[in-house]
C-alpha cells in the first residue's frame, strides 16, 4: 500500500483510509470467525484455517480460468455476475467439506488427547495444505486479472470526493449479510443453541441428548464455509494469489480473533475491524513499512492489560 499523503487532501485521505480499513477489516473478520467458532466449541486453535482459505482462493482462480477457456474473454456484466454467484456457491462448499474431512480424519481421533497433541496436529495439517497449494498454484504468484475481469474497477458510490469502488462494494455486500446471518443462526436456531450448549459444557450437552460430534462437524462446516467466502471476495478484490497467502492472512485473522476474544463471535468481528483500520491507516501513513509492527504491537499492549481480549470472558480456561 503506497502513501497517499503526497497528492490527497487530509480529510479525503482519512476517509479513503477509513473505507479501505472497513473493507479489509470485514475480510479479516470473516476469516477470524472460523478460528473463533472452532475454538469456542472444542478449544482448538485450527492453524490450518488460513491455508484452507488459500486453497479456496486457488479454486476461485482455477474455476475462473476454466470459464475463460470455455467462454472467452470475460468483462464486467451479466456473464461475470453469473460466474461470481457460482464462485460464491461452489468455493465455500468446497472449503466446508474439506474442513469437515480434516476434522473427521485428524482432529476427531484426538478429542481426548492432551491439548498440545491436536495443536501440533493442526500445524501438521497446515503444512500439508501449504504443499498442496504449492503444487496447485506453483511457486510464482498468479494474477486473476490476467484471466478475466469479473468486477469493474469503476466507482460504485462517490461522496465528498471519497469513492467506494465496485470491488470494495462486493466485499461489503457479501460479508455484512453473512455476519448478520451467522449471528442469527447462533442465537436463534436449534443448531445455534446446541453449539452454545456444547461450548459452555460439552459433557452436560451430551447428558442432555445433544449429538456433540454432529455439532462439532457442523461447526467445522461453518468455519470452512466462511473461509471459502473470504477466499472468493479476497481474490476478487486483490486479484492476486500465492501459495503462502494463507499464512499471512491467517495470522492477521488469528490475531483479530485473539484481540476480540477468541471463541467470541462479536469479538472476532470487532477484532477484525480494528486490525483492518490499523492495516489501512498504518499503510497509508507509513508507506506500508510499519503495518506488522503496529498490528502486533497493539496485540501485545492489549493482551498485557486485557489478556482475554476486548470481549473475551474469564469464565473458561484458555489454551
Amino acid at each position: 500500500m503506497h502513501s497517499l499523503l503526497a497528492d490527497t487532501p487530509g480529510s479525503i485521505l482519512f476517509w479513503e483510509l477509513f473505507l479501505n480499513g472497513l473493507v479489509m477489516g470485514a475480510l479479516f473478520a470473516l476469516i477470524a470467525l472460523g478460528y473463533s467458532l472452532v475454538y469456542g466449541i472444542i478449544e482448538l486453535v485450527n492453524f490450518a484455517h488460513g491455508d484452507l482459505f488459500m486453497l479456496g482462493s486457488a479454486l476461485t482462480y482455477s474455476l475462473t480460468a476454466m470459464a475463460v477457456s470455455s467462454f472467452g474473454a470475460i468483462t464486467p456484466g451479466g456473464m461475470s455476475l453469473a460466474i461470481i454467484v457460482g464462485l460464491l456457491i461452489v468455493v465455500p462448499l468446497f472449503c466446508a467439506v474439506v474442513n469437515v474431512i480434516i476434522d473427521r480424519v485428524v482432529y476427531r481421533p484426538l478429542r481426548r488427547a492432551p491439548r498440545l497433541v491436536p495443536l501440533v496436529s493442526a500445524l501438521g495439517v497446515s503444512f500439508v495444505l501449504v504443499n498442496i497449494g504449492q503444487l496447485w498454484i506453483g511457486t510464482s504468484p498468479l494474477s486473476l486479472e490476467n484471466k478475466a475481469q469479473l468486477v469493474s474497477d469503476g466507482t460504485a458510490i462517490e461522496a465528498g470526493g471519497v469513492a467506494l469502488k465496485w470491488k470494495d462494494a462486493v466485499v461489503l455486500l457479501t460479508v455484512v449479510p453473512v455476519m448478520i446471518g451467522l449471528t442469527w443462526l447462533v442465537k436463534f436456531t436449534r443448531l445455534g443453541k446446541a453449539m452454545r450448549a456444547t461450548a459452555q459444557n460439552l459433557v452436560a450437552a451430551q447428558l442432555m441428548g445433544i449429538s456433540v460430534e454432529r455439532v462439532i462437524a457442523s461447526t467445522f462446516f461453518l468455519g470452512g464455509y466462511l473461509a471459502g467466502l473470504a477466499a472468493v471476495v479476497y481474490t476478487l478484490k486483490i486479484g492476486r494469489i500465492e501459495y503462502q497467502m494463507g499464512f499471512q492472512n491467517g495470522l492477521y485473522a488469528f490475531t483479530a480473533a485473539v484481540v476480540g476474544g477468541i471463541g467470541n463471535i462479536p469479538g472476532a468481528v470487532l477484532g477484525g475491524l480494528l486490525l483492518g483500520f490499523i492495516y489501512s491507516f498504518g499503510g497509508g501513513y507509513s508507506q506500508g513499512n510499519w503495518i506488522d509492527a503496529l498490528i502486533f504491537g497493539v496485540l501485545i499492549v492489549l493482551l498485557i492489560f486485557r489478556p482475554t481480549g476486548l470481549l473475551g470472558s474469564r469464565s473458561r480456561e484458555k489454551v
